[in-house]
This record gives C-alpha cells, sequence and structure tokens, in this order.
C-alpha cells in the first residue's frame, strides 16, 4: 500500500492555497442555516465551524448515498463495513461514532439500542440539503452532540407551480437505480412528493476467517436492496402562521457476512411536524413534534435470529426575542422519549430526558457574542449541566477571528448499558470540553478558513477486553486543525480541504498513548469541476493517512489515495446523462479490518430536472 507522509499533503494544499491567490472566483450565493444556534442565519454570520451540501453538489457530484456526500467533509471519517448498504460509522472531529447527534427535518434520529445512525439507508434522491456543524452543541441539543451535529432535509422543491424530477441508471455490481417526485408550490402552500429504489448484487463484503474480521468466511456476493419515499406539505395562513409536515419511510434488504446473522430486514421511518409563528414584531414562536424509527430483523440464511425496534418521540418548543437591535434572546423546552422492542432480554427498555436551554446572540461594537446555556434531566442519569460560548472580531470586512468553547454529554446506550451478556450496567455518562479558535476570509478569488481545536472527553466508553464488555476510559484528548479553501482558477471550481488530527486515548490503563480507533489522522480532498459547453467534467480526489482499527493499535489500516472522475452532457436545460468512474487505480483498502471496499467501478444515470 502506498505512504502519504503529513508533509506532503500539508505541502500540496498549501500549493493549491497560494496558487489560487492570483485568480478570480464567482461570487456564490450565501446559505442559511438553522443547525448551529436553532434560528435562521447565513452561513458565514455563524460563529460554528460549518458545512452545507445542497442538492445542487449532490447532483454535481454524482453522488449515490449519504456518504459519498460526507466523504472527506473537513473534521469527518468513515468507516464502512463492506459496501452498499453496510454499516458506516461517521466520525466527527476524532469522537465516538454515536457522539453525532443526527436529525431529519428537525426530527432527532438514531437508533437506541446502538446510539448511531443508519447512514447506508437514508435515500440521497429525498435530500434537499444537508448542514452539518461541528463541534459540541449539547447546550442546545442536549446528549449525543460531543463531536457535532448533522441536519438533513427532504426536498420540498422549488420555483412555483407544478414541477416533476426523474432520473434513473446502472452500473457496476449490477446496480440499478431510480427516483421520481414532484412538488407543487402555491402563494400560500407547498407540496413535495418522492418515490426512489436501489438495488445491487454487491461484492464480497468481508474477507475474515473462522477467528477475524467477520468470524466466517463467505465468499459470495452481499447485495442490497432499498425502496423509499418521502413527503413535505406546508401551508402559510394570511395572519402568518405556518404549518408543515413531514413524512420519510425506507425499507430495505442488506446482505453481509457473519457467524450469528448474515442478512438484515430494515426500516427507517421519520414523521413529524411544525407550527411556526410570530405573535408579535419581536417575539418568534415554534412548536416542533415528531417519532422516528428504526427496526431491524436478522436472519442467519432463512432462520429469524432477532429483532431490534427502537422509537425516539421528540417534542420541542422554541421561543425567538428580539430584545434589543442586534440582540436575540432563544428560550426554548426539548422533550425525548427513546424505546426499544426486542426479543432480547433488556433490563430496561425506555427512558425520558427533559431539558430546558437559553441561548443570547448579541452584536456589540463589532464583537459578536454567543451565550447557551442548558439543563437535562434524565430519567437514568439524572441533571447534567452544559454550556457554550463564542466570539468573532472583523479585522477587516474580508478577515474575521473565530474562537468558541462547549461542553457536552453523553448518555449510554441501551446496548452499552443492557445488551445480554455485553452490556455494562454501571458505566456512567460521557463528558467533554472543548476549544476552538480559527479564522476565515473571503476575497474576490474566493474563500478560505482554518480552524484548531481540542476535545477533552472524560469517561469515554469504549470496548474493554479485560471484561469482554464496554467500559468507561478516564479520558480522551483529541486535538485537530481543519483548513477549508474554495476558488475558481481558468473556469475550475475548486474545492479542496485539509483535516489533521490526533485522537489520543489519555486513560490510566494499557492503552494510553495509543490512537483511538478508526480514526484517520491525516485527509486530504480536493474536488474539481467546470463546464464546456454542453459539457461537464469533474473529478474527487480522496487521501486519507493511516488508522488503527483496535485500541491496542495492534492492527493498523494502510493510508490510500482514491481518485473518481465524472462528466456529464445537457441534451436540453432539463435532461442529461452522467457518468462516473469510482476508484480509477482501483486501488484495493479497507475503513474497517476485513471489510472490503469497490474497486474500480462506473454508474451512468439520465436525469430530468426542470
Amino acid at each position: 500500500m502506498h505512504k502519504y507522509p503529513l508533509a506532503a499533503i500539508a505541502a500540496l494544499w498549501l500549493g493549491v492555497s497560494v496558487g489560487a491567490s492570483a485568480m478570480t472566483a464567482d461570487k456564490q450565493e450565501k446559505p442559511v442555516i438553522v443547525t448551529a444556534t436553532r434560528t435562521a442565519q447565513t452561513a458565514d454570520a455563524t460563529l460554528a465551524s460549518v458545512t452545507v451540501i445542497t442538492r445542487q453538489d449532490i447532483e454535481r457530484q454524482q453522488a449515490r448515498s449519504v456518504q459519498d456526500v460526507l466523504r472527506g467533509v473537513p473534521g469527518i471519517s468513515i468507516a464502512n463495513n463492506g459496501g452498499m448498504g453496510k454499516t458506516s460509522s461517521v466520525f466527527m472531529r476524532g469522537t465516538e461514532s454515536d457522539h453525532v447527534l443526527v436529525m431529519i427535518d428537525n426530527i432527532k434520529v438514531g437508533s437506541a439500542t446502538t446510539g448511531t445512525t443508519a447512514f447506508e439507508n437514508i435515500p440521497i434522491d429525498q435530500i434537499e440539503r444537508i448542514e452539518i456543524v461541528r463541534g459540541p452543541r449539547s447546550s442546545l441539543y442536549g446528549s449525543e452532540a460531543i463531536g457535532g451535529v448533522i441536519h438533513i432535509f427532504t426536498r420540498k422543491g422549488g420555483g412555483s407551480g407544478f414541477r416533476q424530477h426523474l432520473n434513473f441508471g446502472g452500473g457496476s455490481f449490477g446496480t440499478f437505480e431510480g427516483a421520481t417526485g414532484m412538488s407543487y408550490n402555491g402563494t400560500q402552500g407547498w407540496l413535495n412528493l418522492n418515490a426512489s429504489g436501489i438495488g445491487t448484487q454487491g461484492f464480497n463484503a468481508c474477507s475474515g476467517s473462522s477467528t477475524a474480521g467477520c468470524f466466517t468466511h463467505e465468499p459470495d456476493r452481499d447485495g442490497y436492496r432499498n425502496v423509499a419515499g418521502s413527503m413535505r406539505a406546508g401551508y402559510r395562513f394570511r395572519n402568518g402562521l405556518e404549518i408543515e409536515t413531514n413524512f420519510m419511510q425506507s425499507s430495505g434488504k442488506t446482505q453481509f457476512d457473519g457467524s450469528y446473522v448474515n442478512k438484515a430486514v430494515l426500516m427507517q421511518q421519520v414523521v413529524g411536524g411544525t407550527i411556526r409563528y410570530a405573535p408579535t414584531d419581536f417575539w418568534n414562536f415554534n412548536l416542533i413534534a415528531g417519532s422516528s424509527r428504526e427496526d431491524s430483523d436478522n436472519f442467519l440464511g432463512t432462520d429469524f435470529r432477532s429483532r431490534f425496534n427502537t422509537t425516539r418521540d421528540t417534542v420541542s418548543v422554541l421561543n425567538g426575542f428580539t430584545v434589543a437591535k442586534d440582540q436575540v434572546l432563544t428560550v426554548g423546552m426539548d422533550y425525548q422519549r427513546d424505546h426499544v422492542k426486542s426479543i432480547e432480554a433488556y433490563t430496561v427498555m425506555s427512558r425520558t430526558n427533559w431539558g430546558v436551554f437559553a441561548q443570547h446572540q448579541a452584536n456589540i461594537a463589532a464583537h459578536n457574542l454567543l451565550f447557551s446555556v442548558r439543563h437535562d434531566d434524565n430519567q437514568q442519569f439524572g441533571s447534567r449541566v452544559t454550556g457554550g460560548a463564542g466570539w468573532s472580531y472583523p479585522l477587516s470586512d474580508k478577515f474575521l477571528l473565530v474562537a468558541n468553547f462547549g461542553s457536552a454529554f453523553k448518555a449510554p446506550t441501551f446496548n452499552e448499558l443492557y445488551y445480554p451478556g455485553f452490556g455494562n450496567a454501571n458505566l456512567r455518562p460521557e463528558d467533554s470540553r472543548s476549544f476552538e479558535f480559527g479564522t476565515r476570509g473571503h476575497t474576490d478569488w474566493g474563500n478560505w478558513s482554518v480552524n484548531a481545536y481540542e476535545t477533552r472527553i472524560d469517561n469515554l466508553i469504549a470496548f474493554d477486553s479485560s471484561i469482554f464488555a464496554p467500559g468507561n476510559i478516564d479520558q480522551a484528548r483529541i486535538r485537530g486543525i481543519e483548513g477549508v479553501l474554495n476558488t475558481q482558477i481558468r473556469e475550475w471550481q475548486i474545492n479542496t480541504n485539509l483535516t489533521l488530527l490526533e485522537p489520543v486515548n489519555r486513560g490510566s490503563g494499557f492503552n494510553r498513548g495509543n490512537i483511538l480507533p478508526r480514526r484517520a489522522e491525516q485527509s486530504f480532498r480536493l474536488d474539481v469541476n467546470r463546464q464546456f459547453g454542453r459539457y461537464v467534467a469533474g473529478g474527487m480526489l480522496l487521501v486519507e493517512g493511516e488508522r488503527y482499527d483496535d485500541l491496542a493499535n495492534t492492527r493498523k489500516l494502510d493510508s490510500y489515495a482514491k481518485l473518481d472522475l465524472r462528466a456529464e452532457y445537457l441534451f436540453t436545460r432539463q435532461w442529461r446523462l452522467q457518468g462516473r468512474i469510482d476508484n480509477v487505480s482501483d486501488e484495493h483498502y479497507e475503513t474497517a479490518a476485513f471489510y472490503n471496499q469497490a474497486g474500480r467501478s462506473f454508474f451512468a444515470m439520465v436525469r430530468y430536472q426542470p
């Protein structure tokens, strides 16, 4: 395998940065986000480190899964267990995969048993945009948001009147995909309906043996299929009252290699509703309620083995007050109930959490300030208090200094606590403190940002081989630097970023000083795109450094470089033919030990978009 030393990656990124300074870039529309503060603001106005992925980005990259668009995003590392439809763990800023809070249309999602979200089963064709906020957000959202928040919004449609969209295609590994949808936007109401499907024969997911990896040897093809649908509808009354409802369901079947189970029938569902109203000029009111489900029936061949169905019900009340010019006070309340239904004998099957929070945003003498505090009352673990603070100051109209602090916590999952023969009921919640300092700027040739951060996590939960169960590590320390540069050089749109990470186990045991598993210590992504009349060409280079697969750091996963190329032809303004070749050099690599990744492959799609 190739080796990609840190200095070479850094030099490559710096070379792109310097080379861009003499070029010009198109002015880009500033996206409006709501996740960082639970209030609407432009992405460049927020104090948090954010990335916004739009529908246009998804189609330009020809992304075929949520993992596709998340891979290589600053601060994000992904471990996949053998291809499309297989378990994919998302690590943000070196924290655990269950330290990322995930929401769909303002509703918290995720499994109460594993504590993670099945990104691999969220249909990419149903998504309008994704907001990624890096850094702790427990002072706004409660448990789980130690590493950050990923907020997915389903398609709402745009323009006016009636519109339709359609795409279908196929490629390597016997893969076929298709999606269709329609939207209607009137003067006061809107409606969007979407449906999609995917089927693939896949490839051999695991190269393990009876003693390693998936603990079996099954050199077969592990397929996946999924059918999904979504709906968003709303109405705005003449008095300003706005109501909206949303629904998404994804159902599928995936095959994998395993000695106990090797097939799963899956269902993921999110349903919710929102009421927005402004009783006065200085008061905005939001009521959000919903429920998310993740169901999994597991088989060995045709023999039923296990069932894990989890439900998360949430209610949020948000009040925003303009207390003075350039000052906004947000006060809110959250209720959450997690429930598990399984044939396994969990000692506890449900728990509730009540949270209240306040946030103050102010702009005083060019200083942009943010303060937040939250109190959570967890049915199992009692009271937790978290807080956050942010500051920014413009050194000029094109250069900004930013600093952030945040504390966060994470309650143990039901599997970590109570899974028969595996759980540890004595686990304590994880607590963290994070500091961040950065700069960002924009010029005629593009925009850039650099952020350095440190996170310390007390009582980090990880598997302890001495007790063959999860245990608390005294402390983990994570340090990192993220650099982002977006520019344009001779009609080529260039988006690039570099992440350097040091996720270290600082516990008192034998693993002290080791690197936390499955986090790449270096990550570099270069994405380019250019249009030539009716033709569009682009590509993405992803380079990731070495990582370890275990706490003991005995199993190393080599660094790798993966190049994907894409092109499209525009028949008309609405119809286009797209094609991509992934892993052009046929690189063999693993992001989780023994689990294979796709070699060189291709995919072609016809797309209709008005």
